[in-house]
């Protein structure tokens, strides 16, 4: 989504280091406003001042962002333990990092970062215990280590390996090829995918991958600074050894402009199977082509100019179907229909209206994956209560076999093959950084053992407890969250406490394991909780929809109860409570500082979507449709406006109560930020949020951390990480008077 140094010294009292006086309050960049803009919706009159700012190479732009990061370096400059928390930070980062392995032809495969290197590295084996070797190394491609590897798919042979390079965090790929035997790089090179699916066909002559046309916004100088709407996604076939512009268009669909697909190709081979989404709702149209029965192949196609032939399995948006194996025209799915907590059913192709449910739907846990092993076993994993759980099932009569032994925590990724008589499963949670376990099922019994635990040097794990709470919303709703302190810690209201939320699009905040946030545990003395708020998959699609559309209020809410819980069980007080979230819960702390300014001491709001009214208008803005409505109908304006951070500033002083302001704030985004772009922190930075008024109340900081040759936060390097990590908690610090104890 983290190891604690422990001391050596024998000590009576804890070192602690005073904070230096604040110098506030600031004067804030101005930004000129054009009283001119102003939109007419559904009866109202919409000012948007600050609109010049989503140009992002505008002369304008580029001065007021480089006047913030001037302004936010001042008060960085004043955070005393910023340095101590870097090298602390930087010092407990430094453990190895493995994938499970995986199995591609006869070979072995896993990434490793050794600590600190910018970008993991793919390594490969004859077999598990054999001598590993370099196959990708993608700290090589840049010296600055900002090129990542972020999407691969091996040819059922593993003669090849097709794989995405994003330059700067951006979400466009480059698809390059490597022969794997002699790790040569062919000359193949696809450009202008992005949310691409890859799939080989069994020949291992080609692949499936998707485009989207070249953006026209002007001259493309930089790609991922553009803020084009990406539609028309394509499926396209690629012949190896041969040019792009040769490829074959095998599925568009002209009258949605929003819809993308996602292709997987069967293990025998025989089927593709295509997954039609028009958002980020977990629903999608299943199509399907038997590539056996195509008279001249795919090559066809291209010289009859045609789409490839598909069959509709599922043509509606009622549900979600996730392929989870197949035995010729017998397909098993994972799917949501008449079951929100998830389920598996089975359908012939030869009777596709007869569907017959093999796993039913669990009364308490959400299903969240299904593997399949050993020819005739799958893998279940459920989460129950905000942990996982795993089990083994049956494949044809969907009859429990084993449940496997488990702690608290999550299961980060499960590795496995249907011929494979094991598989492999990587765990974690809030105290362990990571055990890979492998499962040899080949006795009839499954034998567990562990193949590599992360050990991190001079960290203790039982100084510290993790509680499981039930904050009570506004509604009386149950919500949970996982608190993490120090064990033994006495609850008198004193702790300084870091609030965590994301809340939307069906995502579940899982207990997993992070460095930056035990560092605040141990050495702050601080409280880290995570908010399993309404909006996420927690327990399943119905608690996803009561956090989303018209019921997005209960996200806040539920938030601001966990905050108010906090306080009430004396882990903390209002000045010291510090609320943080990123993308959804960017969105999310907004929001809760719009609507409660005096519960929140501090606020750190990651690359946030901030403008509810226009969002839709940007990237792939529009696939955030399903969660929060759309501003274009009026019943969801209605809704949208109520919250849109940009649209509800306040000065909360003029409101009665001229004690209360807005907390210590922190905004981040990234300049090649194309997934939520600069411009909703931007102008929120620009609004008279934090623009410097005569007699302004407001002597807390809001200041905005604007990263160059980043994104939306995939592919970012490890220094990258590690200095937003030390940037964000020390402005915590100094906002909380949080002392530093050594």
């Amino acid at each position: 989504m983290a190891p604690l140094l422990k001391s050596n010294v024998i000590s009576f009292m804890p070192e602690v280091m005073p904070c230096k006086s604040r110098m506030w309050p600031l004067t804030y960049p101005r930004f000129e406003r054009d009283e001119t803009c102003i939109e007419s919706m559904h009866g109202h009159k919409i000012p948007d001042p600050y609109r010049p700012l989503e140009v992002p190479k505008a002369r304008a732009t580029q001065e007021f962002i480089a006047s913030q990061v001037e302004l936010t370096k001042s008060v960085l400059s004043t955070c005393d333990t910023k340095e101590k928390l870097r090298e602390r930070i930087t010092a407990v980062y430094d453990y190895p990092k493995s994938s499970c392995p995986y199995r591609r032809g006869n070979k072995c495969f896993y990434s490793h970062n050794s600590g600190l290197q910018a970008q993991s590295v793919l390594y490969m084996q004859d077999s598990l215990d054999g001598e590993a070797e370099v196959l990708l190394d993608p700290n090589t491609w840049s010296e600055d280590g900002t090129k990542s590897l972020e999407i691969m798919k091996f040819s059922s042979n593993a003669e090849y390996l097709a794989y995405g390079q994003s330059s700067s965090g951006s979400d466009w790929i480059t698809i390059k090829v490597i022969h794997v035997a002699d790790k040569i790089t062919l000359d193949d090179t696809l450009s202008w995918v992005k949310f691409s699916s890859l799939a080989w066909t069994h020949d291992n002559r080609g692949f499936f991958y998707n485009r989207y046309p070249k953006p026209t916004m002007n001259e493309i100088e930089d790609e991922g600074t553009e803020t084009d709407s990406n539609l028309f996604q394509e499926l396209r076939y690629h012949f190896l050894g041969t040019d792009q512009s040769q490829d074959i268009l095998c599925w568009r669909d002209s009258e949605h402009a929003q819809w993308f697909s996602r292709a997987e190709i069967t293990d025998d081979g025989q089927y593709l199977v295509l997954s039609i989404e028009e958002s980020c709702d977990p629903v999608n149209r299943l199509y399907y082509c038997n590539l056996s029965t195509l008279p001249q192949g795919l090559e066809g196609l291209r010289q009859n100019k045609e789409h490839l032939p598909m069959i509709k399995l599922i043509d509606n948006f009622d549900a979600q179907y996730e392929l989870v194996a197949n035995e010729g025209s017998l397909f098993t799915f994972l799917t949501n229909k008449d079951a929100p907590k998830n389920k598996l059913t089975r359908v012939s192709l030869d009777d596709p209206s007869s569907w017959k449910d093999v796993v039913p739907e669990s009364e308490s846990d959400v299903l969240t994956s299904a593997d399949l092993v050993n020819r005739q076993q799958l893998v279940l994993c459920y989460m129950s209560d905000v942990k996982h759980l795993l089990q083994l099932n049956d494949l044809q009569s969907g009859h429990l076999l084993q449940k496997l032994p488990l702690e608290i925590g999550s299961i980060c990724e499960i590795s496995s093959r249907p011929e494979d008589a094991d598989f492999f499963y990587s765990f974690t949670s809030f105290l362990t950084p990571g055990i890979i376990y492998r499962c040899d099922l080949s006795s009839g019994t499954p034998d567990l053992s562990v193949l590599k635990e992360t050990k991190i040097a001079n960290w203790d794990r039982s100084l510290f407890e993790i509680r499981q709470e039930f904050a009570t919303s506004k509604d009386e709703t149950r919500v949970p969250m996982f608190v993490v302190a120090k064990k033994g810690l006495v609850r008198n209201g004193d702790h300084p406490a870091v609030l965590y939320g994301y809340g939307g699009f069906n995502v579940s905040l899982m207990p997993y394991f992070s460095v930056s946030r035990l560092v605040l545990v141990q050495h702050y003395g601080a409280v880290v909780a995570t908010a399993n708020t309404r909006g996420g998959g927690e327990y399943g699609e119905k608690w996803h929809k009561a956090g989303a559309l018209a019921n997005k209020q209960n996200c806040f809410d539920d938030f601001i109860a966990c905050g108010e819980h906090l306080i009430k069980e004396g882990y903390t007080q209002n000045k010291k409570l510090c609320i943080e979230g990123g993308s959804n819960g960017g969105l999310l702390v907004a929001v809760c500082i719009n609507q409660r300014p005096d519960l929140f001491g501090c606020a750190l709001a990651h690359v946030g979507v901030m403008d509810m009214l226009r969002f839709q208008k940007f990237t792939i803005g529009h696939a955030w449709i399903s969660d929060y409505g759309c501003a274009d109908i009026a019943e969801e304006f209605d809704w949208l406006i109520k919250y849109s951070p940009l649209h509800n500033v306040k000065r909360p002083w003029e409101n009665g109560t001229k004690s209360i302001q807005y907390p210590a704030t922190m905004l981040f985004t990234a300049d090649h930020d194309d997934r939520v772009v600069p411009s909703h922190s931007l102008k929120l930075l620009a609004y008279e949020l934090c623009t410097s008024l005569d007699n302004s109340q407001q002597t807390n900081p809001i200041i905005g951390r604007i990263e160059t040759k980043a994104g939306h936060g995939s592919g970012r390097p490890t220094m990258k990480i590690i200095d937003e990590m030390v940037d964000a908690y020390s402005f915590f610090a100094k906002m909380t008077d949080s002392a530093w104890i050594e």
